[in-house]
């Protein structure tokens, strides 16, 4: 490339390029915030236990805490971890952006409130209760207990900080936002009524608050492994796109494929996700390409992601507990089948729970690398756990045919 200094720029000569060629990525204005409260930054693609990670003290929430980055959500949502004081609370605050929180560890009562309202909203959460925080809400964090609450929290932060670039609007906006909080006594009332999701169809739950999203009714859904239970928690009218689904014991989901932004976390048994990128096939166990396979096990509460380096990545994820694997899935307002290019009223297709065979990205099981299966039985039985994986999963169907790619 042309040689080029800070400070002065010329056209190249001849047929050289214009410019470096080649750079170190820059910091986005999210980076420079995270950056700046002087906690931990977790990059990578996953975390066992966010239990175990470390935390620093976070002097604008008044806890300790830890940002996580996982590989392939950069821009697309944030994550953290927050420690609230024992007996203490966190800083109030409000911003710009949507946050979603699941208690890890620990009781005690959210406050919110609008600007210029004399009374709060209060309810009471404990461990595996998730809430949302209306957008640019006043809200705060208070624990009921002697020792320490842990809370997990998603959000849309980097997608706002990004775009608007403006801490104080962001922190100190006095913008309210009726459709997201219409000052309701029953706002932060459990709801269980289930509707169909308005693009798919699927079980949705409307409810602001969900007292313990750990144990909470799922319901049939077959998608991702036989007897897969899932609902989509809809919250706060939030933008922000997730779910928890659920798989039984000693079964494990379909290898499938998407775009980045998909997070699991694990919430209830134990397991371990595999991802390798749909470039390599497959079955590149069999076909010695495992240069690019990642592995990620967890147990609750442990967090991976499913598609990470931009996407269109394979990944199936194996319960190995005796209880069944429970799983969110957060996307940020990054619903790949959602946001999918094309214009408005052409078909799409749900094509991560479509078999490859039908047009699709899920591999069915008889066409999967064998070494997933003997790999997932051995570690089953040295759980002490049987497999409920029949034979009859890995025999094609009469009428179906080796596709000639995925």
């Amino acid at each position: 490339m042309h040689e080029v200094t800070s400070d002065h720029w010329h056209e190249p000569e001849g047929l050289k390029n214009a410019g470096y060629g080649a750079w170190k990525r820059p910091n986005t204005p999210y980076d420079d915030y995270m950056e700046e409260q002087g906690v931990p930054i977790f990059r990578g693609i996953g975390v066992r236990r966010v239990q175990d990670m470390p935390l620093k003290p976070w002097a604008r929430m008044g806890g300790r805490g830890t940002f996580i980055q996982l590989y392939g959500t950069e821009g697309k949502w944030g994550c953290y971890v927050v420690e609230v004081p024992a007996a203490g609370a966190l800083n109030p605050e409000k911003h710009m952006y949507e946050e979603i929180m699941v208690v890890v560890e620990g009781r005690g009562t959210t406050e919110i409130w609008t600007d210029g309202q004399s009374k709060p909203h209060s309810f009471e959460w404990q461990r595996g209760s998730m809430f949302s925080i209306p957008l640019n809400t006043n809200h705060r964090i208070i624990n009921a207990a002697s020792s320490p609450a842990l809370i997990l929290v998603a959000n849309t932060a980097p997608n706002v900080m990004n775009l608007f670039r403006d801490r104080d609007w962001i922190f100190n906006c006095s913008a309210s936002f009726p459709a997201r909080f219409d000052g309701a006594v029953d706002f932060f009332k459990a709801k269980d009524d289930i509707v169909p999701d308005p693009v798919r169809g699927l079980a949705l739950r409307k409810s602001n608050f969900i007292p313990d999203i750990m144990n909470a009714d799922l319901y049939l859904d077959n998608r991702r492994s036989p007897g897969y239970t899932r609902v989509e928690p809809h919250m706060a009218n939030n933008v922000f796109y997730g779910f928890v689904g659920e798989h039984k014991t000693g079964r494990y989901s379909k290898a499938h494929a998407h775009m980045s932004a998909a997070v699991l976390v694990c919430l209830k048994g134990k397991g371990y996700t595999y991802t390798w990128p749909r470039s390599e096939g497959m079955t590149p166990w069999k076909d010695g390409k495992t240069q690019n396979i990642y592995r990620q096990d967890y147990e609750p509460v442990g967090l991976v992601t499913a598609a990470p380096y931009g996407g269109d990545w394979f990944h199936a994820h194996f319960g190995i507990s005796k209880e069944p694997l429970r799983l969110i899935g957060w996307y940020g307002p990054n619903n790949h089948r959602k946001d999918k290019a094309g214009v408005p009223g052409e078909k799409d297709t749900d094509e991560g729970a479509i078999d490859v065979t039908e047009g699709g990205t899920a591999i069915p099981y008889w066409l999967e690398d064998p070494f997933l299966r003997k790999e997932y039985e051995e570690t089953l039985k040295r759980e002490g756990v049987t497999s409920q994986m029949g034979d009859e999963l890995y025999r094609a169907p009469a009428d179906q045919r080796q596709p000639v790619s995925a």
